[in-house]
C-alpha cells in the first residue's frame, strides 16, 4: 500500500475523530457559560453533556451492520450531515431542550468518527499494524480534547459559545466532504459478501455477544473507558473549580494538560501495544495493566489532592486512555468481517456507561447544597467518583468470576 494511500486513508477520518473528541470534551470549559446563560444545576448539565453519549450509544449496533455491510467512507459521512445540523441547533438554542437536542444530534452524527476509522483500518492494513493505527488515531482524539481546553477559552474572549458552534458546524461538513470524496472504496476482498442477509448479519452480532473472550474483557474495558469519558469530559473542570480552587484560566490550562496526557496517552498505549503483541503479550492484558494504574489514580483523585493537581492530571490522562488499547485485544478474536460489529458492541457499552456515569455524577453531586452560586459540594465529588471507580473494580472482580465459568477458554 502506498505512502499516498495511507495517508487518503488516515488522515479524513482522523479529522472526523479530532472534531469528535473536541465536541465531547468542550463541555468542560463552556459549562460555566451554559449555567450563567441557562441557568442549570448539576443534574441538569450532567443530562445535557451526556446527551451526546446515549444519541452516540444509541447508534452502535446498528452501526456495526452497517459499517460491515456498507462501508465506512460512506456511512460516516452520511453521519457527519446530522452532526453538522447538532451543532447549528445547539448555537441557536436558547433553552435546555434545545440544547439537549442539539447535542443529541451531534451525538449521533460523530458516532461513526472511531468506529469507521477502526473499521477502515482492518480493511486497509495489515493485522499487526492496526493497534498502532489505532493508537495513532486516538491520539487526534487526544488533540480534540486538547483544543477544548485553554484554546475554547481563549476564542471564547473573541466570541461566545454560540460562535464557537458555528465554527465547529463549519468544520464538521467539511471533514464529511473529506471523507466521501478523498478516501478509497474498499478493497473488493474486504466487503461482506453481497448476498448476506439481515438474518446472517445479525447472527454475525450474536456470535460477538456470545464469544467468552469478549464477555470476559469487555466489562472492564467499558466501565475503565465510560468513568474516563464521564469524567473527562465535562466533570473535571467542575472538579477543578469547585474542589481544587482553581480560576476559569488556571481551570482551562489544567484541563489542556490532561488532554496533552490524553493525547500522548492514546499515540503511547497503542506503540506499546505493538511492541509487546510481538513478544506474544496479547494487547488486552497490556490494557489490563494500565486500567489497574488509572484505577490507583482514581482513588488518589477520591482523596482531592489539591497540592497535586498537575501530577493528577497528567497520571489521569496518560492512564485513562489505556482501556483504549482493549479494542485491538478485543478484535483479535474475530475474522475481519465481524470487526465492525466488535467495534461497535463495545462502544455501545461504553458509551451508555458514559452517558450513565456522567449523569449519575451530577444526579450524586446535586444531593448536597452549592457552597456558592454555580460551585457544588466537594463532598458531592468524592461520593460520585467513589461509585464510578467501584464499577471498574466489579469489572476486575469479574475477569476471576468467569475463568471459573470458562477455564478452558
Amino acid at each position: 500500500m502506498t505512502i499516498s494511500k495511507t495517508l487518503r486513508v488516515f488522515l479524513p477520518f482522523a479529522f472526523g475523530f479530532y472534531l469528535s473528541y473536541l465536541y465531547r470534551s468542550v463541555s468542560a470549559v463552556i459549562s460555566p457559560d451554559l449555567i450563567r446563560d441557562i441557568g442549570v444545576d448539576a443534574a441538569s448539565l450532567g443530562l445535557l453533556s451526556s446527551a451526546y453519549f446515549i444519541a452516540f450509544a444509541s447508534a452502535q449496533i446498528p452501526l456495526g451492520i452497517i459499517l460491515d455491510r456498507v462501508g465506512p467512507r460512506k456511512v460516516e459521512a452520511s453521519l457527519l450531515i446530522f452532526a453538522t445540523l447538532g451543532a447549528v441547533i445547539f448555537a441557536l438554542s436558547d433553552s435546555l431542550v434545545n440544547l439537549v437536542i442539539g447535542r443529541a444530534l451531534i451525538g449521533f452524527g460523530v458516532s461513526a468518527c472511531l468506529m469507521a476509522s477502526f473499521k477502515a483500518f482492518v480493511d486497509w492494513f495489515p493485522k499487526e499494524r492496526i493497534a498502532l493505527a489505532n493508537g495513532t488515531i486516538m491520539t487526534f482524539g487526544g488533540l480534540g480534547a486538547l483544543t477544548a481546553t485553554a484554546p475554547i477559552e481563549f476564542a471564547l474572549q473573541v466570541t461566545d459559545w454560540r460562535g464557537i458552534f458555528f465554527v465547529l458546524a463549519g468544520l464538521t461538513m467539511l471533514a464529511g466532504l473529506m471523507v466521501y470524496f478523498v478516501v478509497p472504496e474498499r478493497p473488493p476482498e474486504k466487503k461482506q459478501p453481497g448476498d448476506a442477509t439481515l438474518k446472517d448479519q445479525i447472527a454475525g452480532l450474536i456470535e460477538v455477544i456470545k464469544d467468552p473472550k469478549f464477555l470476559r474483557y469487555v466489562p472492564i474495558a467499558v466501565t475503565s473507558q465510560g468513568s474516563m469519558l464521564s469524567i473527562q469530559s465535562l466533570w473535571m473542570g467542575p472538579w477543578l473549580s469547585d474542589v481544587g480552587g482553581l480560576s476559569r484560566a488556571e481551570t482551562a490550562n489544567n484541563l489542556l494538560i490532561m488532554a496533552s496526557a490524553l493525547a500522548v496517552g492514546f499515540l503511547s498505549w497503542g506503540a506499546i501495544g505493538e511492541r509487546l503483541g510481538r513478544l506474544g503479550i496479547a494487547p488486552i492484558k497490556v490494557s489490563m495493566a494500565g486500567i489497574a494504574i488509572f484505577c490507583l489514580v482514581q482513588v488518589t483523585l477520591i482523596l482531592e489532592p489539591t497540592s497535586m493537581i498537575v501530577p493528577m492530571m497528567i497520571l489521569f490522562g496518560f492512564f485513562g486512555t489505556a482501556g483504549s488499547l482493549s479494542y485491538a485485544g478485543l478484535v483479535q478474536n474475530f475474522s475481519s468481517h465481524l470487526s465492525g460489529r466488535v467495534y461497535t458492541t463495545a462502544n455501545l457499552l461504553v458509551f451508555i456507561t458514559a452517558f450513565c456515569g456522567q449523569w449519575g455524577i451530577g444526579v450524586i453531586i446535586n444531593q448536597w447544597p452549592q457552597v456558592s452560586d454555580g460551585h457544588f459540594s466537594p463532598l458531592g465529588y468524592q461520593v460520585a467518583f467513589a461509585a464510578i471507580l467501584s464499577l471498574q473494580l466489579l469489572s476486575f472482580a469479574w475477569i476471576g468470576i468467569s475463568k471459573l465459568i470458562w477455564p478452558k477458554v
